[in-house]
């Protein structure tokens, strides 16, 4: 019973929590309803009465448009139901009238029941009162959201006119601007018309001596015409005249041209004349302790600049007699006496390195013992100067002279330059200061159909000066091996060759030349129990005297024109074959030590030296396409 009398107040909080109320049209006929019930007790009644008077009544849809409020829900207050419950059971039966409480019960029921009922119809208004104002609040919204639309709107047409009206106060500013340039510009009219009415007055009598001064200078100009006509006749003189020089520019460049081949062959044939493959003998002069050891040299004399005499006074087997001094006899195809300098020396072989320019093959060596001054005459001293500066220098320092002239005549070169050393048969390149190890050095042909040979991992580096060269020089000399022997405490263990190859080029006569100028010093020949050599110079001797050997006897099998040439057997050979061939050049240098003590090895030097120089080795072609 307690629950259904909490009822009211339950229904009046959830109306309340949805904020929403529905007016009642039907509360008085429900109430008059409840009110006219029979089942109902007339003192519930006239409490329910007087408190549904006090109550507030619900508000309508109309009175929530006008105010504008939300609607609060009108419920039965708990409190009537508890003063009715308190008249109904005001009056306590005893427990026997069970007929009275029964009574008491029904009435009590009959109340919850019409309060039910009322609650019911309540809510159903309610319910239907929100859907009403729900509705209302769709129009509501809808019409807000157009009204939003609309003031949008207006606010972009008011943007709008309000940029228009910006953009006009601009043009009617620049408009006022404008009629005040143009004012000015009428003012500054005005003054230019007034200073040209008065500049034309002035060129109206600008006018007048002009025109006098154009009828003087017509005058002038016929004059004139007559004298260009005059110089329009020598200009085509002349005209006729530089045509007829570069006529005889261009017969005088054949004929350069032509006088240059002339040369070339002239001078090649001089050449050959001389010997495609000479022999220069160069005895070097007494130099510290032998000074004072010989006073002068007794078992060499000279006949002329040919020839060369070695004396050897043999004594008899008892020792007590002196035979008569046995003379060995040579002749080579030039003799350097001690007195001769570098440069007396160079003049001889200065016609050889021209050559090498002209498309020929060249290779110059020098050979001899060791410490009879091989490496001074190919290279010079430790410390050069222009007297001291040996035949490869002097020989680059030609090249790069005379191919300044010859550009003079159409010719363009182009130079590579290598250094290597061959030390006991093997090859390393004298331009790298640190080789890199298993690097392995092979003679190779270019191709199959090329005689070109080339050296496989060496550095070929191109030159365009002499100081280029004579850089590299330095740099192999620090290289090159040496080591100390019985004959000569600084003695050149390994054959050391340079080569400058020389490509050519006339572009108007389309001619080409190339050849390849070798420069060799051999290591120094001494028969071993001489040099007193053992272990690792040992080997190092016997290494040496064979590929000296290796060479006598390939330039001999070429003298003797023989089918199989030993080329291979030494790598100084192999690398060499194309400098030594018939068509080639060759000069060797038998250098020769003046001390009486070292006799026996000059002897030989100059016996191989006499045996080379009798070797003909064929007529050499340039190698020009």
């Amino acid at each position: 019973m307690e629950q259904l009398l909490q009822l009211s107040p339950l229904m009046a909080g959830r109306s309340d929590d949805d904020k929403t109320v529905k007016a009642n049209s039907n509360l008085p006929m429900l109430k008059k309803r409840i009110l006219s019930d029979e089942n109902i007790p007339q003192s519930a009644v006239k409490r329910l009465r007087d408190n549904g008077a006090a109550s507030t009544r619900p508000k309508l849809a109309t009175d929530i448009a006008a105010t504008g409020r939300k609607p609060v829900p009108a419920v039965v207050p708990a409190t009537v139901s508890k003063t009715a419950l308190s008249v109904v059971v005001s009056k306590k039966r005893p427990g026997w009238d069970l007929k009275g409480q029964v009574a008491d019960m029904q009435e009590k029921v009959s109340v919850y029941k019409g309060k039910m009922h009322y609650l019911t119809e309540l809510n159903r208004s309610l319910q239907e009162e929100l859907e009403l104002v729900k509705s209302h609040l769709k129009n509501s919204k809808a019409e807000a959201f157009n009204a939003h639309q609309q003031i949008s709107a207006k606010d972009l047409e008011v943007k709008t006119l309000l940029a228009v009206q910006q953009d006009l106060n601009t043009e009617l500013q620049k408009s006022k601007t404008e009629l005040l340039n143009v004012k000015l510009d009428r003012d500054n009219f005005f003054n230019v018309c007034n200073t040209q009415k008065e500049d034309l007055d002035g060129l109206r009598a600008t006018k007048q001596n002009l025109s006098n001064l154009l009828e003087l200078k017509e005058g002038q100009i016929q004059v004139t015409e007559a004298n260009l006509s005059q110089a329009m006749h020598e200009l085509e003189q002349l005209r006729i005249q530089v045509a007829d020089l570069k006529a005889e520019t261009a017969r005088q460049a054949d004929e350069l041209c032509a006088q240059e081949m002339q040369r070339r062959k002239l001078h090649n044939i001089i050449q050959e004349l001389k010997g495609n493959i000479r022999v220069f003998c160069r005895v070097r002069p007494l130099i510290g302790v032998e000074k004072e050891k010989y006073e002068q040299i007794e078992h060499i004399s000279f006949q002329d600049d040919r020839s060369i005499i070695l004396y050897k006074v043999e004594e008899s087997h008892t020792g007590r007699e002196r035979k008569e001094a046995v003379k060995y006899h040579f002749d080579f195809d030039c003799v350097f006496q001690p007195t001769a300098t570098q440069e007396i020396i160079f003049e001889e072989l200065s016609l050889l390195v021209q050559s090498a320019l002209d498309g020929y093959h060249v290779c110059i060596f020098a050979y001899g013992q060791t410490g009879s001054g091989k490496t001074y005459t190919m290279e010079g001293p430790d410390i050069v100067t222009l007297d001291t500066m040996g035949m490869i220098p002097r020989a680059v320092g030609q090249i790069f002279k005379r191919v300044d002239e010859l550009k003079n005549k159409g010719w363009k070169y182009s130079f590579t330059a290598s250094f290597i050393e061959i030390y006991n048969e093997t090859i390393r390149d004298l331009l790298v200061s640190k080789p890199e190890k298993n690097v392995e050095y092979e003679i190779k042909r270019v191709s199959q159909t090329s005689e070109e040979l080339y050296v496989t991992n060496l550095k070929y580096k191109t030159v365009t000066s002499e100081e280029e060269v004579h850089r590299l020089l330095q740099i192999a000399r620090t290289n090159r091996s040496v080591a100390k022997t019985a004959i000569n405490d600084r003695s050149s263990r390994s054959h050391s060759v340079f080569q400058l190859k020389i490509v050519g080029r006339h572009e108007d006569r389309d001619l080409n030349a190339s050849s390849v100028l070798s420069l060799v010093d051999l290591a120094g020949s001494e028969r071993l129990d001489k040099s007193l050599s053992t272990g690792e110079r040992l080997r190092e001797a016997q290494a040496i005297n064979t590929s000296l050997s290796t060479l006598g006897l390939v330039i001999t099998s070429i003298s003797n024109k023989e089918s199989h040439i030993p080329f291979r057997n030494s790598k100084l050979t192999y690398l060499l074959q194309n400098s030594l061939g018939g068509n080639s050049k060759t000069l060797m240098f038998v250098n020769i030590s003046p001390c009486e003590e070292n006799f026996s090895e000059s002897l030989n030097s100059l016996r191989f030296a006499s045996k080379v120089n009798e070797c003909v080795i064929g007529t050499a072609h340039a190698n020009r396409r």
